[in-house]
């Protein structure tokens, strides 16, 4: 475990006015490599679930990941340096309305044109995928003509026009977004024909779980991104045998180190914008994969940190 595991700081005033809980820190660091001010990254948790289909739990995700973090290791091996130096701040967990998806998702929209605007690099960890939507297009809008490219690391393609009576579900996420940005589904393996057929007519480039074999599938992820990528990673993307703690599992999938690869090749190659990590549904007394997302977050805060 790490050496910390200290308090929170409170929520910047700047942000006041949205609906937050009680605060917490990743990595439980201390004030000095914790402040909002200083800080290159900021945890944006959100423990949101409204339209999951299967196994419920969502909401519970963020706050097992802090809980975690503090337990994971601050000095990374693979990068030999220690990433939390760049600053980490977690804010508190947004807590969203409950009159429905489209108010919840227009208050974390205000948070994170707030935070874009601030130039720090946002973490969402959440919560169900349609919150993904929000982030997605608030660094969309930002970078205006620039056209924003999205990896989308999942087990489902979550591109049906509407799912369960709303088009707010978390299986229409990318349908939602994908007008408006370069989707590259990753680790894909579960969709509608209907879904397979907008991807053959838009020219999607996804690249299907049985695909992830040798470095090769590697490769084309990156050749399909745009300079300015933004990483939506559902934690369903990994083989269930390593993340059975997800509302709807689906075998095969990714392993952890190719992923690792493809990260940092994404982070060196390409200018991240930003990133969530969502669909975490605990299991109680099983808290590998509540460490597994914790060090995956941690891994892509270390990729940033060596290319900021």
């Amino acid at each position: 475990m790490n050496e910390f595991r200290n308090a929170a700081t409170p929520v910047p005033e700047a942000l006041a006015e949205f609906p937050w809980g009680a605060p917490d820190s990743f990595l439980g660091l201390p004030p000095e490599h914790s402040a909002y001010e200083s800080a290159a990254v900021v945890l944006l948790p959100v423990p949101y679930e409204a339209t999951v289909s299967w196994r419920s739990g969502t909401k519970d995700g963020p706050g097992v990941v802090i809980d975690a973090s503090q337990y994971v290791e601050l000095y990374d091996h693979e990068l030999d340096s220690e990433p939390y130096t760049i600053g980490v701040h977690t804010l508190p967990e947004l807590l969203l309305s409950n009159a429905g998806p489209e108010a919840a998702l227009e208050t974390l929209r205000g948070v994170m044109d707030a935070l874009t605007r601030t130039g720090k690099f946002v973490i969402m960890v959440g919560g169900e995928h349609s919150l993904s939507a929000a982030p997605i297009m608030a660094h969309a809008d930002r970078l205006g003509s620039r056209r924003l490219s999205v990896l989308q690391l999942d087990a489902h393609a979550d591109l049906r026009p509407e799912y369960a009576g709303t088009t707010y579900s978390h299986a229409c996420v990318m349908y939602r977004v994908h007008d408006r940005v370069d989707i590259v589904p990753t680790g894909i393996r579960s969709l509608t024909r209907d879904e397979r057929n907008l991807i053959e007519e838009r020219h999607i480039p996804v690249v299907f779980s049985h695909e992830l074999v040798g470095e090769e599938w590697i490769d084309r992820v990156v050749d399909a991104l745009g300079p300015d990528v933004y990483i939506t990673f559902d934690v369903d993307y990994f083989d269930p045998a390593m993340m059975p703690s997800t509302g709807t599992p689906e075998p095969g999938g990714g392993e952890w180190h190719p992923t690792l690869r493809l990260l940092e090749r994404v982070f060196r190659e390409r200018n991240v914008v930003g990133c969530d990590v969502v669909e975490l549904s605990p299991i109680a007394g099983m808290v590998a994969p509540d460490f597994l997302v914790a060090k995956l977050i941690y891994k892509m805060i270390g990729y940033r940190a060596a290319v900021a």
